[in-house]
């Protein structure tokens, strides 16, 4: 089977990258470390201009309605960029997740949101019972939480947020107490328990689609200061050493970015192996992701743990 991205496609992708290179630096992303919310909505609502926000959500509630395989090359250039703000949770996962309750019989809360979201008015979170914490609930305009098998749509302001602390300044992290509810469960039993693994798969998918972006921004970083830093009178970057490090980052870069982009087809075909798939693409972009920070911060030596330095900003990533 031939697979390529078509020209929309890939003229997408670079809109993204022209614009998050302009407007997402690494001085943006270090200044909103310091900002009560780390979010900016002067550039969540550019986000939208573009698009991004309402990429799956469906054209008749305001989006542009298409799927995986569009996404998963804008959210490699959100990883590229650093780009902080809650693109995973609202795009990625939250939306669809409002066209499925829809279709399971939510029409009525999927109609309240959808529209929302593609206008950049509002944000989503999404939890899951693998895990404790919530991303930038505190942003969040709705929350759709797991109890057990069931699914709840929650209003941030009947829950009690407390933060948590990360490694990474860009992440905002949450545990939240809330108590579930009849008028809250928009899913149960096996329906509930499908949709959770659904959110799980899309968002196992986009975060190895970010983790592509970060490792190549990694690898370039790396070769950009082997072109620049000397010893013995010459670049570093013309030992064959150094080329060889940056070399076998960027292999596995290209065997994860191929199981990366499968995946993306499989959830937006709806394959029986889409779990297995995705699993595949999260595990080969973690690890080369790691490896290129490992490496991109050998070429860099002590300097690369260096404050001043932009390279931290995506190791931690």
């Amino acid at each position: 089977m031939e697979f390529n991205f078509s020209e929309d496609q890939q003229m997408l992708q670079q809109a993204v990258r022209e614009f998050l290179e302009g407007e997402c630096t690494p001085e943006v992303v270090r200044g909103l470390w310091e900002s009560e919310t780390g979010r900016s909505p002067e550039l969540w609502a550019q986000l939208a201009e573009l698009g991004i926000p309402g990429l799956l959500v469906p054209e008749e509630d305001g989006g542009l309605g298409m799927d995986e395989r569009d996404l998963v090359l804008v959210l490699e250039e959100t990883g590229r960029a650093a780009l902080a703000e809650p693109v995973i949770g609202t795009a990625a996962v939250g939306a669809p997740l409002l066209v499925e309750l829809a279709a399971a019989g939510q029409g009525e809360l999927a109609r309240q949101w959808l529209g929302a979201v593609a206008s950049g008015e509002a944000r989503l979170a999404v939890g899951h019972a693998r895990s404790p914490f919530v991303g930038d609930a505190h942003v969040a305009g709705l929350l759709l939480l797991p109890d057990g098998d069931d699914l709840h749509a929650v209003d941030p302001a009947s829950t009690r947020l407390t933060a948590q602390p990360s490694n990474d300044q860009s992440q905002r992290l949450f545990s939240v107490e809330w108590s579930p509810s009849d008028a809250t469960r928009v899913a149960s039993g096996a329906a509930g328990a499908a949709l959770q693994q659904s959110a799980f798969d899309r968002g196992a998918l986009a975060c190895a689609a970010q983790q592509l972006g970060v490792g190549q921004q990694l690898i370039d970083m790396g070769a950009l200061y082997a072109t620049q830093r000397k010893q013995f009178g010459v670049a570093i970057g013309t030992f064959q050493a150094v080329k060889h490090r940056l070399a076998n980052a960027q292999v596995k870069v290209e065997y994860a970015r191929a199981v990366v982009y499968r995946a993306a087809h499989s959830v937006a075909t709806g394959q029986a192996e889409r779990s297995l798939d995705v699993s595949m693409a999260k595990v080969a972009a973690g690890e080369a992701a790691l490896f290129a920070a490992k490496e991109a911060l050998q070429v860099h030596g002590a300097i690369g743990y260096a404050y001043e330095q932009d390279l931290p900003v995506w190791m931690k990533r």
